[in-house]
């Protein structure tokens, strides 16, 4: 039986200073024509906008008795926002609901000095932890990728971010970078670490559709290569006291992304803003929802239509995929219970195919408790088209 699941909020933020070439993200460069705005933003228009977005939803979902779980602040380029806006939207947002008072509520933030100089205005604005897009600390490599900020300045943003009063940090750094080298890829990796953030999200560059990279790909490592930088740089993160809590995830210990956690675990969550996506589950129904946000700021801020572009039911049929595809990202085991009361299916067609990928050293177990092995995670696709079926 389906039964309730910890609810998280999720707010896309959609504007950048520039649109990388690598990123698939709703994210658009800021409008030359400038508003009464400092920055150009129409900051105080799209947070009343959010704030309608997420009552439509609590109302929608009949939400009001539930209490949230963590909050998470995405983009785009969420740091662009004035201090004063992240306040005004999070002290609304956490009046419509209860929630613990160490909240776990995260904002997504680029290392230019302009945004860095932000950090305290955001921590006494309610954030609690940080997520600082550094990508790379070789300036080489920071103008392939379309940044705009220098190796110094992410740095900088990492000091910042360690002292200016958040209980967390994290330090997003690519690999498998444009001509990168097995050595370019573990020094940035060393200098990363160096800086001391709680939470490091160390990922693969992938070249994505409709995006500058898919038009005109880079040269990017060989396989033999990026086998060899991923292997040598877990040993390196295990050495510095990182744990690897979930396949690009990376922390140390209790400081694991609660929020993200949220979303490998199948759990709940509200998707307000530009193009967001949100997921709830009805338990009175037996039903799960998913939701689509209108995908243009200029459509999302039209105030004669509404914010919900799509809705649609999940099919049971897709249950066993979507469960997998999130959950087996984690190192941490699940129990078959666990996947009845997410899901609400019963487990006996999802234990044929789990001993299935036990017979090829996909899965292991200890009784009703499962997880992926290491090859598992190796071959993760390979593991994943099994609950196609």
């Amino acid at each position: 039986m389906l039964i309730e699941q910890p609810l998280s909020l999720y707010i896309h933020i959609p504007w950048c200073v520039e649109k990388c070439p690598y990123c698939d993200f709703n994210s658009h460069a800021l409008p030359h024509k400038k508003s009464n705005q400092e920055n150009g933003l129409p900051e105080q228009a799209y947070v009343t906008e959010l704030i309608k977005d997420l009552d439509s939803d609590i109302k929608r979902f009949s939400l009001e008795q539930r209490k949230l779980h963590t909050i998470f602040i995405g983009g785009g380029t969420p740091s662009l926002f004035s201090a004063q806006a992240i306040e005004s939207l999070l002290s609304q947002v956490l009046k419509r609901f209860d929630h613990d008072e160490n909240i776990e509520i995260t904002l997504e933030a680029n290392p230019g000095t302009v945004e860095a100089e932000k950090f305290i205005g955001f921590f006494k604005g309610g954030v609690s932890r940080l997520s600082v897009g550094v990508q790379s600390f070789e300036s080489d490599k920071l103008i392939k990728l379309g940044r705009i900020h220098d190796s110094q300045q992410a740095k900088n943003a990492a000091t910042l971010a360690d002292s200016c009063g958040v209980k967390s940090f994290n330090l997003d750094l690519m690999h498998g970078l444009p001509n990168q080298t097995i050595a370019n890829a573990l020094d940035d990796l060393k200098t990363a670490i160096s800086l001391n953030p709680r939470h490091l999200s160390w990922y693969q560059l992938t070249i994505e559709p409709n995006t500058a990279f898919h038009s005109k790909p880079p040269k990017l490592p060989m396989d033999e290569t990026l086998w060899n930088i991923q292997d040598q740089g877990f040993e390196l993160l295990a050495q510095a006291g990182y744990q690897q809590y979930e396949i690009s995830a990376f922390s140390k210990q209790g400081y694991q992304c609660q929020h993200n956690l949220n979303y490998w675990k199948f759990g709940d969550y509200i998707g307000i803003g530009c193009g967001a996506h949100g997921k709830i589950s009805d338990v009175k129904q037996q039903t799960i929802y998913r939701t689509v946000k209108v995908k243009h700021p200029k459509g999302y801020l039209d105030q004669s239509r509404e914010h919900l572009d799509h809705l649609h039911t999940v099919d049971k049929s897709e249950l066993p995929f979507e469960y997998m595809m999130n959950r087996l990202r984690l190192f941490s085991s699940f129990t078959l219970n666990e996947y009845q009361e997410a899901t609400g299916l019963s487990a006996d067609k999802i234990l044929v195919i789990l001993n299935q990928a036990k017979s090829k050293n996909l899965m292991e177990n200890h009784g009703n408790s499962w997880r992926v092995t290491q090859q598992g995670h190796r071959y993760l696709n390979d593991l994943l088209e099994m609950f196609l079926s």
